[in-house]
């Protein structure tokens, strides 16, 4: 899949990333919460790009994979902001944003910020807000305490180990919630939701439908698909959704 790349963002931070070289728009693949960009769908979906002669970038936010960093000094800007750069440095012209869970919001941030680098847009599992909808909701009085008084608590993950969420990624993320505000998506979208997601629950697919304003908006639930949406049918729609995105961007 080629040499791993880096780059340096305004900010300073060091990140990796993979560009393939194709037709535009290109599409800029946005991970998720401690991913990277050797996932299953960035990887797949580079294969897709590759075939199709589409450009397509897929990269490390800070703290994450091969990118520069440690994951628990970082939170929800910081990473919206390195997504942002390695748009602007990387890709030319108006992208196709894939956001995959936390990627999700982060695609939402970037299409609130740059409004005139977004073609379309594909979520999968979208979890915006989930900082403060699910982690901080979620908080018992005694993770509440801990959180104010060491600045971080660990939360146990199915994923390998416990993810370490510290106070300054709860507070920076009200600084950046896109489910409270306006958010005006005028480009075609499509989300992705499985039924059966045990990280993020089906309601916040129905909730960003009905929050965000736009003309050509879509949301596919598929029964059973669990937060992962990595298996072969689910591989297979994610290429559907965006071949009918590029359509409609086409159009």
């Amino acid at each position: 899949m080629g040499q791993t790349e880096y780059m340096t963002s305004p900010q300073g931070r060091r990140l990796a990333y993979h560009k393939t070289d194709g037709q535009g728009p290109g599409v800029v693949f946005l991970g998720g919460f401690k991913s990277d960009m050797e996932g299953t769908k960035a990887v797949h979906l580079e294969a897709w790009a590759r075939r199709t002669g589409r450009a397509f970038l897929r990269f490390d936010y800070s703290g994450h994979g091969e990118s520069e960093g440690a994951f628990a000094e970082g939170c929800i800007g910081d990473w919206a902001a390195d997504a942002m750069a390695a748009i602007t440095a990387l890709t030319d012209g108006p992208q196709m944003l894939v956001g995959s869970s936390m990627g999700g919001w982060i695609a939402l941030l970037c299409a609130r910020a740059m409004p005139e680098r977004l073609a379309g847009l594909v979520t999968i599992a979208a979890a915006p807000d989930f900082t403060e909808d699910s982690m901080w909701a979620g908080f018992d009085d005694a993770q509440r305490k801990a959180l104010e008084e060491t600045g971080q608590v660990a939360l146990p993950s199915d994923y390998g180990e416990p993810y370490i969420i510290t106070r300054k990624l709860i507070e920076d993320g009200r600084d950046h919630l896109v489910l409270r505000a306006p958010l005006a998506l005028p480009v075609p979208v499509r989300f992705l939701q499985g039924t059966a997601d045990a990280d993020v629950d089906m309601s916040v697919a129905l909730r960003l439908l009905d929050h965000a304003r736009g003309d050509d908006m879509r949301l596919t639930l598929v029964k059973g698909a669990d937060h992962r949406f990595s298996d072969p049918d689910c591989l297979a729609l994610i290429e559907t959704a965006l071949e009918e995105v590029l359509v409609r961007i086409a159009a």
